[in-house]
């Protein structure tokens, strides 16, 4: 199938949505893959995580101006500067004079040869810093991919204007906002291993740096599918996430994907944060109109607005908005199985999971998605999920029950038919998962036997 030539999907009616109609807007998938005709793997085959996040590992790779630093949350900083570069903002037409220093990772060789990679990081940039992330794969016939940006980035918007970066590709795969994809996986062509690269910069002369706490990526092949095996319910349990309707901010701060009825995902974030107690600070909410409802919600969809794809779903700008806050994790990733989900639920954890569906395929929804982001917070006794719904028309709303059997298929596959029957791409799994540093015994296990610690 032919790609689109970017993962933004212009999405208009979420309005529409909470009256019982329309499509909500949000991220979509990256593009449906070719069609492939090999079995599936099994669950446990599809995903790879690899993140550096230890004072070990920041030690590791190859440094060019940076250091490790040790401590409750290691991380990586400029050291010293290992030279000057000139950036113009594409967003500003603004060109200034940045000291760099990069680290690159050792070679990780995915335990899943893999059709996509997505890339998330979590940083501190104070003002007057910013980083820039790239990914270099080798294909299964020992070539090797370019340098790709998988995004420009800092938590502020006063230095640059944080990016995805458009037509990256080689002819074997490309860049689609967020996601690593190959072009052809029916070729049988896959990315056996990858390294990242962070460049930090800074401002000249000053002593400044961001502090990168984690850097990894998720490898993934998921095959072509249209249904996913039923699962068996596990334990019900329910968890107190605050309620946030993006539908209440209609109309508010258009200059961000148009307004409100384009804030699902991070609606959704923002829900997350709050569940593990941080919130923005009455000063970071100062440029917020006054009289607005839930601010915070304004201030989220400010600080992960990606300007080259113009709206808020870019997945790791999420994942790096939340670990803006103390002592916060946050990973883009893919779950194997709705009982993976579960198990995150049950230790305490709620997930946000992105899916597309028409109206008539999730039932009590009222609406249909060409993407869309929730926060599932819990599972019924009968095995049904409990998700905070953001396309609600009040924050009262927000909460629904979906069909597990339903949801597991909207979430879980790769391949859909849309409204006129031609076939769409699915996301396959993909989920932001946001923990706190130093989690309960249950919630590491849980984490670690996914691969996210």
């Amino acid at each position: 199938m032919t790609r689109p030539t970017s993962r933004r999907t212009v999405l208009t009616a979420a309005l529409a949505a909470a009256a019982g109609a329309g499509t909500v807007a949000s991220a979509g998938p990256a593009g449906a893959a070719p069609s492939r005709t090999s079995s599936p793997p099994a669950a446990a085959s599809l995903v790879d995580n690899r993140f550096w996040t230890t004072y070990t590992d920041w030690r590791c790779g190859t440094s060019a101006g940076t250091r490790a630093v040790a401590g409750r949350r290691p991380g990586l900083v400029i050291s010293a500067p290992a030279g000057s570069t000139d950036y113009t903002d594409p967003h500003t037409g603004m060109a200034s004079t940045w000291e760099y220093a990069t680290w690159t990772s050792p070679v990780h060789r995915s335990a899943v040869p893999a059709t996509e990679v997505i890339a998330s990081w979590n940083a501190h940039t104070p003002q007057g810093t910013w980083i820039q992330v790239e990914l270099r794969g080798r294909y299964s016939d020992g070539t090797d991919t370019p340098w790709y940006v998988m995004g420009r980035w800092a938590a502020g918007d006063s230095d640059i204007r944080r990016t995805s970066v458009d037509d990256q590709t080689d002819g074997r795969s490309t860049v689609w906002t967020d996601t690593f994809s190959l072009d052809d996986a029916a070729s049988g062509l896959r990315l056996v291993s990858y390294r990242l690269r962070l460049t930090l910069h800074r401002t000249p002369g000053t002593r400044l740096t961001p502090t990168v706490h984690r850097v990894g990526a998720m490898a993934s092949d998921v095959p072509d599918r249209f249904t996913v095996p039923a699962t068996a319910p596990g334990s019900a349990r329910e968890l107190a996430v605050p309620r946030y309707s993006q539908n209440v901010h209609v109309g508010e701060y258009p200059e961000y994907d148009n307004g409100g009825e384009a804030w699902c995902s991070p609606t959704s974030s923002q829900m997350i944060i709050e569940y593990w107690g941080r919130k923005p600070t009455p000063e970071d909410l100062a440029w917020v109109k006054p009289g607005l409802a839930d601010p915070q919600v304004c201030h989220a969809a400010r600080h992960t607005f990606d300007h080259q794809y113009e709206g808020c779903g870019n997945w790791p700008f999420n994942a790096a908005y939340a670990a803006t806050y103390r002592d916060m994790n946050a990973v883009v990733t893919r779950l194997g199985s709705l009982t993976d989900l579960e198990r995150l639920v049950a230790a305490g954890i709620p997930v946000i999971t992105s899916q597309s569906f028409l109206e008539g395929e999730l039932t009590g929804a009222g609406y249909g998605t060409s993407g869309h982001l929730m926060t599932v917070i819990g599972f019924t006794a009968d095995g049904d999920v409990v998700a905070n719904d953001p396309a609600s028309p009040s924050n009262d709303a927000v909460r629904r029950v979906y069909r597990r059997r339903e949801w597991e298929d909207i979430w879980l596959r790769t391949k859909r038919y849309d409204a006129n029957g031609r076939v769409r791409g699915g996301t396959g799994g993909v989920c932001y998962v946001f923990w706190p540093v130093g989690p309960a015994p249950a919630q590491r296990r849980v984490l670690r036997s996914l691969g996210l610690t």
